[in-house]
């Protein structure tokens, strides 16, 4: 009888050791928004041994393309078993990965030009300090990273862009970059430009345009944008391979140090499950010293 009780306290122990060795994903969180006037969704990834402990963790918002969702890294990236796998490996450091929603309302991570849905400020101004308020993160810039596929690596791009205080590291996948000239602005814009005046368009493109960005930055701006480490990854067969490739020579001209990356795919979720793993293992090291 003690023998028996003995093998399954073991046995319990065992299971709880398992089990401890795996995080947890919560496919969907809410947080409200004053700025957009709703409940936002967020899916949220909490590293192995976080209910376990009081330990503060670095956190990698990880943004979703056009079509998919806040559940889009969950369900199709496997972001579970891909970061469980390389924290039980020593690749990546224990972090919180936040998903967020940028498809409920209206799609995209930008803010809108006509400034009736500021989905930028939302992320800055409520998203991120609900997330810093909610979970044990660690708030200072070095333990903050950013990454995203297609539409979301153009919001990591531009955040990344607009507020090199906030990262330590951006992660850009098969990035959507950008109109490169107005009238392909114009085109994206649809209606909505046609309802605000040349100075907005103008003031829009420049913010949305990596080169205008790069070239209008100040030396100080250009410095903290030095400062965030840059992996930049895409296909070969990526249809948006050129704008990825024009985004490598305009950093290499502003002297913005960067990792880029072409390797053998096309615009797909067999590319970006490959590249998570490395994009853990990149931004990791921006959370640790090395």
């Amino acid at each position: 009888m003690r023998k028996r009780f003995l093998h399954a306290v073991w046995m319990l122990c065992l299971a709880s050791a398992a089990f401890a060795l795996d995080g947890q994903v919560y496919e969907t969180r809410t947080v409200k928004s004053d700025i957009l006037k709703m409940e936002r969704r967020y899916a949220i990834y909490l590293p192995p041994g976080y209910d376990a402990s009081d330990q503060s963790y670095p956190v990698l918002y990880l943004l979703h393309g056009s079509g998919d969702n806040h559940t889009g890294w969950v369900q199709f990236g496997q972001v579970q078993h891909i970061a469980d796998k390389a924290v039980a490996e020593g690749k990546a450091a224990h972090m919180i990965i936040v998903m967020p929603d940028a498809d409920t309302g209206r799609r995209g991570y930008f803010n809108d030009i006509r400034g009736d849905f500021d989905y930028e400020d939302f992320f800055f101004r409520e998203l991120v300090p609900h997330i810093e308020k909610t979970y044990r993160v660690r708030s200072d810039r070095r333990y903050r990273a950013v990454a995203g596929l297609s539409m979301g690596g153009g919001g990591t791009l531009f955040y990344s862009l607009h507020r090199p205080d906030m990262f330590a590291a951006a992660a850009p996948l098969s990035a959507s970059t950008g109109s490169r000239e107005m009238e392909q602005m114009k085109t994206r814009l649809g209606d909505a430009a046609s309802n605000v005046t040349a100075a907005q368009l103008e003031t829009y493109f420049r913010r949305h345009n990596i080169e205008a960005l790069l070239k209008d930055a100040s030396k100080e701006e250009l410095e903290q944008i030095g400062r965030i480490r840059w992996y930049i990854s895409c296909g070969d067969d990526d249809f948006l391979y050129e704008g990825n490739s024009l985004l490598h020579v305009l950093f290499r001209k502003h002297d913005v140090a960067h990792e880029y990356r072409v390797k053998d795919g096309g615009h797909s979720w067999s590319y970006w499950r490959m590249e998570l793993p490395l994009v853990l293992e990149f931004v990791s090291k921006s959370f640790t010293q090395y």
